[in-house]
Parts: structure tokens; C-alpha cells; sequence
């Protein structure tokens, strides 16, 4: 039987804003309610931001956070570009959540939640505390078996000092897994023998246009089971995930009709 007490299955959330698509995330809680993952990872890019009211800012968080509150299981919190957009946006979120990057570790894997809008970085990469944070931890799990990274920005595509290049060498010998979002497409790399991951979107808005898999753009849940050799990517597209209710022909309608608002031009 393929029932090893070791393996867990985990799940994650692709870019919910930038032009998000009212209603599309909502409708990916219950459907992953439905999966029962053992947690509920994301990789950035949950409220739209780009606003110095207090009030707006606060009620989108309000309003992410009460859809969150749904799952059956534990969701971690990883900051993008639009989270982290002004001086106000950093300090709301701080007084929510705290820090912006952390870790934990689940039966033997190290998860590393980075923060790819650090402000000592000034925006788009990883400060040197931050970097400094993650040595320690990594030192600390040396008996790690798999450390999976999680950043919004896939920012070691960029050759300027961002971070990623002093922190990359603590990765060295380590098995590890890089998972990032934020350009709306899916795609698979692979740097040096290790996968690089960019996900799609879960509700983002029209820079997808939902053109398909074929093209690396849909609304999408990545259910990982992590093995001994590694995880192992399942990408399920969020209209083909149904519980034991019949879909329906409103149902299909509504999923219809979200396609069609993202498929049409600005």
C-alpha cells in the first residue's frame, strides 16, 4: 500500500491580486477543504495594497483573512509585492501577522517563508538580516531532510545584488525545492539539479487571461506530497476540483463567467 507515515501532502496557493478576479479564490477554499492537505502554504500577493488609506488597506486584509479563516487546516502567510506596498501596508501587516519571514519545520522538512519585498533590501529582494536569519536556522536543521523555499519574486533570475546570491550558497549540498508566483505564468526550472518553481494564479487578474496550461496560465491549486526523493507536484486546475455535489449549471456559469472577465481586455 502507498500509505508511508513519513510522506505528507501539502497544498499551495497561487497569486490571488493583481486585478484579482472577485469571487475566484473564495471558491478555491472549500475546494481545498475538500483535498484535507495538512496545511495550506501560498506564495504571496493576498490583498491588492496600492493604497495609503488605513481603512481600505485594513478591510482588504479584513476580507482575505475571513476566507482564510474557512480552511480546515493551518494556512501559512508569505508576503508579495502587493502586500508590502507602501510604509502603511508594512506597518499593518506587521501588527497582523508580525514578521515577514519565518520558518518551521514538519516532520523532518524545513520550510523556509521568505520575504522578497524586504524593506533593508529596498523592495524586490532579501536583506542582509534576513539572510543572516535563515543561516542561523539552516545551521540549527542541518538533519533536515528537505528544505523547501518559499519567496514571491523569483528573484535569482536577476544578475544585481538582490540577496539571493549570498543567500543561495546556504543552500549548497542542502535538498532543497524553490517555490515562487508573482509573473502570473507557470514554469519549471532547473538550476544546478534542483526545481525552481513558478506558479500560476489563484484569482489574479487579467495579465493571466487564463489561456490555459499549455501557455503556463490558469487558476490552479500545486498539491505536493513530500517523499523521501522529493516532492511531488500534482497542479490541479481550480474548475476541475468538485466535491460530492453535482456541479451544477449555475455552477459551471459562475466559473464560466470569471473566465470571460479575465479573458477580456482592459
Amino acid at each position: 500500500m502507498n500509505n508511508d507515515p513519513d510522506n505528507f501532502q501539502f497544498a499551495i496557493v497561487a497569486d490571488r491580486t493583481g486585478s484579482h478576479r472577485p469571487g475566484a479564490f473564495a471558491d478555491a477554499v472549500p475546494k481545498i477543504n475538500h483535498l484535507q492537505p495538512d496545511f495550506v502554504m501560498c506564495v504571496g500577493d493576498l490583498v491588492e495594497g496600492d493604497d495609503e488609506n488605513v481603512d481600505v488597506l485594513v478591510a482588504q486584509w479584513d476580507e482575505f483573512d475571513a476566507m482564510v479563516e474557512k480552511l480546515e487546516m493551518p494556512f501559512f502567510y508569505l508576503t508579495g509585492n502587493h502586500d508590502l506596498t507602501s510604509e502603511k501596508a508594512i506597518q499593518i501587516y506587521k501588527q497582523r501577522r508580525g514578521r515577514a519571514y519565518y520558518h518551521f519545520l514538519y516532520k523532518d522538512v524545513l520550510f523556509l517563508c521568505m520575504n522578497s519585498e524586504d524593506i533593508l533590501a529596498k523592495s524586490d529582494g532579501i536583506g542582509d538580516e534576513q539572510i543572516e536569519y535563515f543561516a542561523d536556522v539552516l545551521k540549527k536543521h542541518q538533519n533536515a531532510t528537505w528544505v523547501c523555499v518559499f519567496v514571491h519574486k523569483p528573484i535569482w533570475q536577476k544578475k544585481d545584488a538582490n540577496g539571493w546570491q549570498k543567500f543561495a550558497p546556504l543552500l549548497s549540498g542542502r535538498k532543497h525545492t524553490v517555490f515562487s508566483g508573482h509573473d502570473h505564468k507557470y514554469s519549471k526550472a532547473i538550476r544546478n539539479g534542483v526545481n525552481y518553481y513558478k506558479l500560476a494564479t489563484t484569482g489574479a487578474g487579467s495579465a493571466s487571461k487564463l489561456k490555459g496550461p499549455q501557455q503556463g496560465k490558469f487558476d490552479h491549486v500545486m498539491w505536493v506530497t513530500m517523499t523521501d526523493q522529493g516532492p511531488r507536484i500534482a497542479n490541479l486546475l481550480l474548475d476541475g476540483i468538485f466535491g460530492d455535489d453535482p456541479p451544477t449549471e449555475a455552477k459551471l456559469k459562475n466559473l464560466n463567467d470569471q473566465k470571460t472577465t479575465a479573458s477580456s481586455p482592459k
